[in-house]
């Protein structure tokens, strides 16, 4: 919690990170350091259907009311451009059912294996926030399966202006310009603009506060002088505190 204070955002208990994924959670500890405070759960959510950030919006609403509390909530896709989008947010399903080879296959009577990875990330304060989202997107194309077989797609697709497939890449080289990377430092930069709007609006107010009071005290002066009725004297206060 000191971490979320010294940066401006206070928050009543840590974020709960909703992911069953351990390799998921591995990257995300990696990505955000200390920089904010969380905790991971497992949450058995309805599968949703729509774009990515309409799903990831919805899975945050329903997890925060799950844990009555923040929430960060992911989703991440892979998108042949070829296929006008698709797989997308249900690439896991594909995996599962077709296999690398199977997702390659996809793509076997197009010249065009180009594709992107696209992350999106979705933040609720609680069960009645709106959910904030950021989206992380790195182009790339699809390849035949290379390097380890134990993070979901990432044998398969090779960022562009690399040799290596995402399972190849050093684990720090990865996570400098991979689609969860680059939403979760979107996420980061929010929270580092609230900071100075808070500043901002907290500046604000004390000068509001000090040119009402001034206010206030220049016109009772003045009213003095004319021996105003003390009732009217109240509304015209209230009325002009109103307008300053």
């Amino acid at each position: 919690m000191a971490a979320a204070r010294a940066s401006g955002l206070v928050l009543p208990r840590p974020v709960t990170f909703v992911t069953g994924n351990a390799k998921k959670l591995e990257e995300v500890r990696a990505i955000l350091g200390n920089s904010i405070p969380f905790q991971s759960l497992k949450l058995d959510l309805p599968e949703l259907q729509g774009e990515p950030e309409d799903i990831s919006k919805e899975k945050a609403r329903l997890a925060s009311v799950e844990v009555n509390g923040p929430v960060l909530v992911e989703d991440t896709c892979l998108c042949f451009n070829a296929l006008k989008g698709l797989p997308g947010p249900y690439v896991k399903w594909f995996l599962q059912k077709l296999g690398h080879e199977g997702l390659n296959n996809m793509l076997m009577a197009y010249e065009d294996k180009s594709a992107y990875a696209l992350c999106a990330f979705s933040f609720a304060l609680g069960p009645n926030a709106e959910p904030i989202t950021f989206l992380g997107r790195t182009p790339g194309k699809i390849v035949p399966a290379r390097g380890p077989n134990d993070f979901g797609w990432d044998p398969i697709f090779q960022p562009d202006g690399y040799e290596q497939t995402y399972a190849e890449m050093p684990k720090e080289e990865k996570n400098k310009i991979s689609h969860r990377s680059k939403a979760l430092d979107l996420t980061l930069k929010k929270k580092k603009n609230n900071r100075h709007s808070v500043g901002e609006v907290r500046r604000r107010e004390r000068e509001l506060r000090w040119n009402t009071r001034e206010h206030q005290s220049l016109v009772r002066k003045d009213f003095h002088l004319i021996n105003i009725n003390p009732i009217i004297w109240a509304f015209v206060v209230k009325y002009l505190t109103h307008c300053w």
